[in-house]
């Protein structure tokens, strides 16, 4: 069973991805690690490890998504300064076109905050 302080850092790190879905560029520096692994299986999508600069620059307008919808939500701490989520994503993408996919993200504990360093999207 997961105590307060559990339950808190779920909704802490819930709400740290959901501005990766619709934030900014300003968002994605602040909030990721300074390298973060990206696995994107659909074509032309970013793959591997990149700069937070350069993932930054893909958070722009016309690329945001819009009604994220969460579900199944679930985390594991591997470590007492590292967390891993995962949970089911339904979310309209920029052209309005439905997009649902099982995601996955892991952060690191920096001295100012949770940092994301780890993302992987499974289509459904």
């Amino acid at each position: 069973m997961i105590g307060t302080r559990g339950r808190q850092l779920i909704d802490d790190l819930f709400e740290l991805e959901r501005g990766f879905w619709l934030g900014g560029e300003d968002y994605f520096l602040g909030s990721l690690d300074e390298k973060c692994l990206l696995v994107f299986p659909q074509a032309g999508e970013m793959h591997g490890v990149r700069a937070r600069e350069e993932i930054a620059q893909t958070a722009t307008a016309p690329n945001r998504w819009s009604d994220l919808k969460v579900s199944h939500r679930d985390l594991i701490r591997p470590a007492p300064d590292m967390a891993i989520i995962s949970y089911r994503a339904d979310v309209l993408r920029a052209d309005g076109e439905p997009y649902s996919a099982l995601v996955s993200s892991a952060y690191v504990r920096r001295p100012d905050g949770w940092k994301l360093t780890f993302h992987q999207h499974s289509p459904l």
